[in-house]
């Protein structure tokens, strides 16, 4: 009955993207290998990838949600974890082959050891968080191909050419109403092209894009529908979100518009958790296709059937690029299909060359402020920072706690 409802809820597949995972995911599919049983979170049934890979540390989180509670926002360890990426100014170039000593960490203005490190090679575990509504539907399209192929283009790119099993996990989030698990983190070939097809081979069934809850689920975790591929008895199970993951390098990519309909939580709530969870959010901006289809046509607000106007528009964007600059991520807004390849190579770039860092801010004031976090760079370690030829893309601040008022 569960499976029956769901196919009620996704979109029919595209023959170009069927033929784009066959072309890119063959190579992957040859090699045999078993799916991993990464542990189990305590009171949680997703699965989480393995800490104890080689050469990494086990890095404590900075933030513990409690998804019974969406008001509540605390962070209850000291350890401030940093996700870093080193690129020349000029040519874009970024750096891999830095060690923890070439590093400096300020938090506003005063320099903190540096307690974790964690190289590019080592590996990573992203989580993908797809629009899937049918908003996407009058997104742009023609001829014989419907707009919300636009959406899952760059997903099906993504997960069939830029994920590299065994090391690397990836899970799969479609939202609409409310976040659905398609696939828990998984670095299983097999399971990647099942979701795929599953997004593929369906549609979706409301117009509603809540994408601050879909955030929120993916980061912190909470009670959600159980995961579409494991065929749960049960129609709903918790989770523990991205930042239970510890001991690996950490990122989101995000495929949206912006817009969010009417999220249980507001604007500043999500971008506290996005603040606080020190993972970059990678995103591909949909909402330039809707207006490359419609231009002239839209108006200054929504209209009655819907579709955004052009007040929407501003504010959707400057969510997203808030969310990605506030993360230590990047935004990409896409007008048209040429620019995704060039996007998604850019952000596995940016993925590939993550440095992990964490500190350890010490005793501090409990106000709940801001506190700045700098991170600069000695390319060939001769004392001097190369603030002026390179740049360090990373989170700008934290939270930090605030007691409760008794």
């Amino acid at each position: 009955m569960r499976s029956h409802l769901f196919h009620r809820r996704f979109s029919a597949v595209a023959l170009m993207l069927a033929l784009l995972f066959g072309l890119t995911g063959n190579l992957a599919m040859t090699q045999a290998q078993s799916r991993r049983q990464p542990p189990t979170s305590d009171k949680k049934k997703n699965k989480r990838p393995d800490p104890t890979q080689p050469g990494q540390e086990e890095t404590p989180t900075d933030i513990v949600g409690k998804p019974q509670d969406a008001e509540t926002i605390t962070v209850t360890t000291n350890i401030i974890n940093i996700e870093a990426v080193v690129y020349h100014k000029k040519s874009g170039q970024a750096v891999t082959a830095l060690k923890k000593e070439n590093f400096a960490i300020f938090e506003d203005g005063v320099q903190k050891d540096i307690t974790n490190f964690s190289t590019p090679e080592s590996p990573i575990t992203v989580a993908m968080v797809v629009e899937y509504s049918k908003l996407s539907e009058r997104y742009g399209g023609g001829g014989y191909e419907p707009g919300r192929y636009e959406v899952l283009r760059p997903m099906a790119m993504f997960l069939s050419g830029f994920i590299k099993p065994p090391e690397d996990y990836v899970s799969l989030i479609a939202f609409d109403l409310r976040p659905t698990p398609i696939t828990d983190f998984t670095n299983d070939p097999g399971r990647i092209r099942q979701a795929m097809n599953l997004m593929l081979k369906n549609f979706p069934a409301f117009s509603d894009t809540n994408l601050y809850d879909a955030l929120q689920f993916t980061l912190i975790g909470g009670k959600g529908d159980s995961v579409v591929l494991e065929n749960s008895k049960s129609r709903t199970a918790e989770y523990a979100g991205l930042v239970d993951v510890q001991g690996r390098r950490r990122a989101v990519l995000l495929i949206a518009s912006g817009l969010d309909t009417f999220s249980k939580i507001n604007y500043d709530k999500a971008r506290k958790i996005t603040q606080n969870a020190g993972i970059p959010i990678y995103i591909i901006g949909t909402l330039n296709f809707f207006y490359k289809k419609y231009g002239d046509m839209i108006g200054a607000t929504d209209d009655l059937l819907g579709n955004p106007g052009r007040m929407s528009f501003l504010q959707a964007q400057q969510v997203l690029k808030t969310f990605a600059a506030e993360t230590g991520g990047a935004y990409y807004p896409i007008t048209f299909e040429g620019e995704i390849p060039s996007a998604l190579q850019s952000i596995n770039a940016m993925m590939r060359s993550q440095y992990s860092l964490a500190f350890d801010p010490g005793e501090q004031k409990r106000d709940g402020k801001k506190r700045k976090i700098v991170v600069k760079v000695d390319i060939d370690g001769d004392g001097q920072y190369d603030d002026k030829e390179f740049v360090v893309n990373h989170r700008p601040f934290y939270n930090a706690p605030k007691d409760e008022k008794k």
